[in-house]
């Protein structure tokens, strides 16, 4: 759009007879449009630009990615696309968990890491069926010291709660299946990020609403998630190779 008003203006600048010789219409707008278009074509700009895009409050006005945790956007008008984010993710994880079921061969965490991966999924159902309470002034209008729990807000808190524990002992169970199988990259990898997003998860319980909390629990998030990719893609990795004749079952997991 903001390419667009520039254009029209060249445009205009060539064959509007009211526009002035050095290129000014008479009110001045044109020339205004344009300089403003292109100042948020400026590189210093553009991560503005793009930060806003990344925001998945953008679209949820009063809501502050510093300061209101995810799940507060499940309320509001638009709170149907958090509720469904939810649920189709934690179907997504439960689906994986009976793949990670079918693709680890017998052994320690066989049986308890996929268990508990599922339970993560069915923790995110239910966090999406059962919504967080408004509070710290979100959705618009909800007073910024409101801490009242509904029945449903609770059920949030402990479906949400019962997930995270499992995912962190997930996490635990499946270093300890890969210290017991000699790969050592793995077991540090998947202790450190059950200890970074167990950290997290505490921090974000006991200090909801403060920046420090919120960004810290973005960042479990994002190990958490990166974890499960990386697991995800070694187990596919592995399959693809024993289906291509080449088995690897030394560094089976």
């Amino acid at each position: 759009m903001k390419r667009n008003t520039y254009a029209k203006c060249h445009f205009e600048k060539q064959h509007n007879p009211r526009i002035r010789s050095d290129g000014r219409k008479t009110d001045d707008t044109c020339s205004h449009e344009a300089d403003k278009s292109l100042a948020d074509l400026r590189p210093d700009r553009r991560p503005f630009l793009h930060r806003r895009r990344l925001d998945p409050g953008a679209h949820s006005p009063g809501f502050d990615l510093m300061h209101h945790d995810l799940s507060l956007l499940a309320n509001g008008d638009l709170g149907w696309i958090q509720i469904t984010n939810l649920v189709l993710t934690g179907l997504l994880v439960a689906a994986f968990a009976v793949g990670v079921r079918q693709a680890l061969y017998a052994g320690r965490g066989r049986t308890w890491g996929p268990i508990l991966l599922g339970i993560y999924g069915l923790g995110l159902i239910g966090a999406g069926f059962f919504t967080a309470d408004p509070a710290f002034g979100f959705p618009p209008g909800t007073p910024a010291d409101a801490h009242a729990i509904s029945w449903h807000g609770l059920l949030h808190i402990i479906t949400a709660g019962i997930g995270f524990l499992a995912l962190i002992a997930a996490c635990f169970v499946l270093a300890r299946r890969f210290a017991s199988r000699r790969q050592r990259g793995w077991a540090v990898y998947s202790f450190a990020t059950g200890v970074i997003f167990f950290a997290a998860f505490v921090g974000v319980a006991t200090g909801s609403g403060q920046p420090w909390s919120v960004i810290g629990f973005w960042i479990g998030i994002v190990v958490a998630w990166a974890w499960i990719s990386a697991i995800a893609v070694n187990e596919l990795r592995k399959i693809q190779e024993e289906a291509g004749g080449h088995p690897a079952p030394s560094s089976r997991s």
